[in-house]
């Protein structure tokens, strides 16, 4: 069943060219972060930790503390493997700078060198014995595709007076960007490309606006991906080039506080355009700053999660299910 599995992601691999323009970054597209991922993807409104680089640039300006964060998994029953390191860094005067590197690999995809059958017809081919293929590889090899990411974000805060009869709007604003460098290899060809995006969020305090104590705050965001257009070019004779698509995400999240049980519900809801648009929900229920449970729906595939936490040191697990199969996700991130 391997060898299937196997033969279908090289026969994918092989025709990426061929889809040129639609495919060419679809492996950027599994996301990066646990705690997002649980959530189904829902996360541009919030992309409050390390994993905002990839979500929303202009979310990591609202970290407060230094992170570093890991993920690891196996996708489509074990045949690839999926990791991403990232690091963020916050600055003077509400800055923050993230570095991420991301890489996606098969491993074991086998070479059929067939060097023999040059010369040959179809006759021999098929009344010769020694030219019939024997189904076993002359080699394996590894496809990779890596991901550079950098970012840059800054928060301001500005209160909007609505008159001496109202009241100051608390708004705290984001922006950010995140500068990537792609790169696939296959065999023995290499393809190249860079990207840029660009992200923005709002966060505002629903208890001064609706003069309700209780009320938790409001959370807006929307990142451009790949805009300008992203080209990946390979080092074949024909200089063919794989075209990255230029996707929008946009996300709205309520994050409300429930003091009198120790807990705090997020509610966030995105949506991306690319691909004729997919709609994300997802939910993360915090109790006492010690853990969290979290549940995501997106694209008719749910998603569900956990994270411990203990002394600045989180551990997340997600659990996500798509088309392909089940894969489990298992993140740390430290914060100092």
């Amino acid at each position: 069943m391997k060898k299937i599995y196997i033969l279908f992601a090289l026969i994918l691999i092989c025709l990426t060219p061929l889809f040129a323009g639609r495919y060419a970054g679809d492996f950027m597209m599994i996301g990066s972060g646990v705690r997002a991922l649980g959530m189904g993807g829902a996360f541009a409104s919030l992309a409050d930790d390390g994993s905002g680089i990839y979500w929303n640039p202009a979310g990591l300006s609202f970290l407060t503390d230094s992170e570093v964060s890991a993920m690891h998994c196996f996708l489509y029953n074990n045949l690839a493997s999926y990791d991403h390191i990232t690091y963020a860094q916050p600055l003077p005067n509400d800055v923050t700078i993230c570095l991420n590197v991301t890489r996606l690999t098969v491993s074991d995809i086998p070479h059929f060198d067939e060097k023999y059958l040059i010369g040959t017809n179809v006759d021999q081919r098929i009344n010769n014995s020694l030219y019939h293929l024997p189904g076993v590889p002359d080699s394996k090899f590894s496809s990779y595709d890596d991901l550079y990411q950098f970012a840059f974000s800054k928060k301001i805060h500005y209160d909007a007076n609505m008159g001496w009869l109202f009241f100051a709007v608390p708004f705290d604003f984001g922006f950010g960007g995140t500068v990537k460098l792609i790169k696939r290899s296959i065999w023995d060809r290499t393809g190249t490309g860079t990207g840029l995006d660009i992200g923005f969020k709002a966060k505002t305090d629903l208890a001064v606006i609706f003069d309700w104590e209780e009320l938790g705050d409001l959370h807006f965001g929307v990142n451009f991906q790949d805009i300008g257009g992203t080209d990946i070019t390979w080092d074949t004779p024909s200089k063919i080039s794989d075209e990255v698509l230029f996707n929008t995400k946009t996300g709205l999240a309520v994050v409300q506080p429930l003091p009198k049980l120790k807990s705090v519900v997020t509610l966030a809801y995105d949506y991306d355009y690319v691909y004729g648009g997919t709609n994300h929900f997802g939910v993360d229920w915090e109790y006492d700053k010690k853990g969290n449970l979290r549940l995501g729906y997106y694209d008719n595939s749910f998603s569900a999660g956990a994270t411990i936490k203990l002394y600045g040191v989180m551990l997340d697990y997600a659990l996500i299910t798509n088309p392909v199969g089940i894969s489990n996700r298992l993140g740390l991130r430290v914060r100092f």
